[in-house]
């Protein structure tokens, strides 16, 4: 049996506006496709992608090498655009924003943990959580008191001043955990964020995240094609061949 989870620290950073703010569909997507030009030959990572999600919501995005996941994370993280359809971010139409506005929406709305941990490696811990604050304007006295509350919530304020490769890989995502959350964002966006760590380790990081889900209302989607990992999430969105498949309740998947 697993260790009961304790409350997360109040420091928490909590999501920009209050939950009861948000639009009943925080995520929309309308028939969304994404094409890629390859030479003469057209790639049609999404196929009339049509899904919703609610504010709060913890979905699991599964499905097989090159059926779109990644595609579609990098679509609902505003890294790209649809090549045609509609996609709603918090009542916002976000489809045809140009680059410069959809960077500005990532740095308001949306935290980044990925499977590499992408931190930088010659700053400090303090400094790889320190940078997203500083494209975002942020005074020096909050920054601070931002980075003191972060790695409090993920356990390892005495790493502040450690660089990258002085930490076990645990120890690294839980910083870049740290930095997704320190714009307080409203959605965190997790691609196959256990990857490359052991598998007590990863069980320690995905109860974190689903506490972080559960208690301070972040909505969660996260890829992964392990199913004990998507067993975490609320909700399971599988995808095949770049489409969207019809959802059945976690209950009725488990059946026999």
């Amino acid at each position: 049996m697993a260790a009961q989870e304790s409350p997360l620290p109040s420091a928490i950073v909590s999501p920009r506006q209050p939950l009861d703010t948000f639009s009943e569909d925080f995520i929309s997507l309308l028939s969304v496709w994404k094409i890629y030009q390859m030479g003469e030959v057209q790639v049609e990572a999404l196929r009339d992608a049509s899904l919703k999600i609610s504010p709060g919501e913890f979905v699991a995005i599964m499905g097989a090498s090159g059926s779109g996941k990644s595609t579609l994370l990098n679509i609902l993280g505003c890294l790209d655009r649809p090549t045609r359809g509609v996609y709603m971010l918090d009542g916002i139409d976000v489809s045809s924003f140009s680059p410069a506005q959809r960077a500005d929406l990532r740095n308001q709305k949306v935290g980044f943990v990925f499977q590499s941990f992408n931190l930088l490696p010659r700053t400090s811990v303090w400094e790889n959580v320190e940078a997203p604050m500083l494209y975002a304007g942020v005074p020096k006295a909050e920054r601070d008191s931002r980075i003191q509350n972060a790695l409090a919530v993920v356990g390892i304020p005495e790493k502040a001043r450690a660089f990258p490769n002085q930490l076990s890989g645990g120890q690294q995502q839980r910083v870049a955990i740290a930095r997704a959350l320190i714009n307080q964002p409203a959605i965190l966006l997790a691609d196959d964020p256990t990857g490359n760590l052991y598998r007590s380790t990863s069980q320690e990081i995905l109860q974190f995240l689903r506490q972080l889900n559960l208690e301070k209302g972040i909505t969660l989607l996260m890829v992964t094609h392990d199913d004990k990992i998507a067993a975490y999430a609320s909700r399971i969105v599988r995808m095949k061949d770049g489409s969207i498949q019809p959802e059945h309740s976690k209950k009725t998947e488990g059946a026999s």
